[in-house]
């Protein structure tokens, strides 16, 4: 990335670690960007040969560059590539997922003809799935209203009740400093937390409804295991709350606190009962249907109030309950997502 190369309008900044075999396929999705005024800096955190051998083979391209630094976590990387940017705006891409090829040229339309627009947040479709499904990540958080028009800022109570913009949207590198950028306290989701301040601070924010972006649901994610899903739902809770001081605030937040521990319960029901837990089953469902008292959890208390106890007649109880739970069970606002670019 040659000093002399001009100032780009997109930095996208990517932190890689033990990621060498997606690391390929994301950087061609910004290569195949429709729109070529972008930069890419790839920071290798951890000193991988590898990850810095990839990296050298786009060496012809000025507009890639490479970092390499020890770990420093997921934010670290991320807050190392921000550091080096040029562009306007700011853009996280993770290692392992891609850019639509029209990404860049879809967000960077809403700054040039609005130049005020702090960030442009958008859709993505998430993919990897055992089963070849793909899905659509605004609905994984239960964002039904696809009318939405770009024109409509996201505010502050959007994000605190739950509509939290994918990660890979576009933020101004002004704005991106003021807030703090992913600069935060430990135990809370990074790219969540930008976006509650960002609108916390009252800046102009927009949603794309648009599936700009594609975000890989790996084999070795955390979704596999049962105490990573409870680390991330504790973080998740913590970075509503941590914006969520005041009586108003606290009220906006309380809806999405509620689901969040609606699916956890779920989740924890389920787990006791596939270890043979039932004690521990039943108090999670009654726990899940205090924080929302639906169907489906009124459903499986009842089932588990009625079940024997014995293994070999629990199990279509446990089909249905995994069912219930693989369609509502997205760590209450997203899907879970593997450790990024940290050990």
């Amino acid at each position: 990335m040659g000093a002399e190369s001009p100032e780009p309008f997109f930095s996208i900044l990517t932190t890689a670690y033990r990621t060498e075999q997606y690391l390929p396929e994301a950087i061609e999705s910004v290569l195949s960007q429709t729109r070529g005024d972008w930069e890419l800096i790839v920071v290798d955190n951890g000193y991988s040969d590898d990850i810095a051998r990839i990296v050298g083979t786009y060496a012809d391209d000025h507009r890639i560059g490479l970092i390499r630094q020890a770990n420093r976590g997921y934010g670290g990387g991320v807050t190392a590539a921000a550091g080096t940017a040029r562009g306007r705006v700011l853009t996280v891409l993770d290692s392992d997922d891609l850019l639509r090829p029209d990404f860049c040229e879809r967000v960077g339309a809403v700054f040039e003809a609005e130049p005020h627009v702090a960030a442009v947040g958008c859709d993505a479709t998430l993919f990897g799935f055992g089963d070849g499904t793909e899905r659509g990540y605004l609905r994984s958080i239960s964002y039904r209203n696809r009318k939405r028009h770009v024109d409509v800022p996201l505010t502050f109570s959007d994000v605190l009740g739950g509509i939290v913009p994918y990660y890979s949207g576009a933020v101004r590198r002004d704005v991106w400093n003021a807030v703090g950028g992913y600069t935060a306290p430990a135990g809370v989701e990074e790219d969540v937390l930008l976006w509650l301040r960002i609108t916390a601070a009252g800046w102009d924010v927009r949603l794309l409804d648009d599936r700009l972006a594609r975000c890989r649901v790996r084999a070795d994610s955390s979704s596999r295991d049962p105490s990573r899903v409870e680390a991330f739902d504790e973080r998740l809770q913590a970075t509503f709350l941590s914006l969520a001081g005041g009586p108003v605030q606290r009220r906006a937040v309380d809806p999405t606190l509620r689901r969040l521990r609606y699916h956890q319960s779920l989740r924890r029901a389920r787990w006791a009962l596939l270890e043979g837990d039932v004690r521990s089953a039943r108090r999670a469902a009654r726990t899940a249907f205090g924080q929302k008292p639906s169907l489906r959890a009124a459903t499986v208390v009842s089932a588990l109030a009625v079940a024997p106890g014995v293994l070999r007649r629990v199990h279509p109880l446990k089909q249905h309950l995994s069912g219930t739970v693989r369609r509502y069970g997205v760590a209450g606002a997203r899907i879970v997502r593997p450790v990024r670019g940290s050990g």
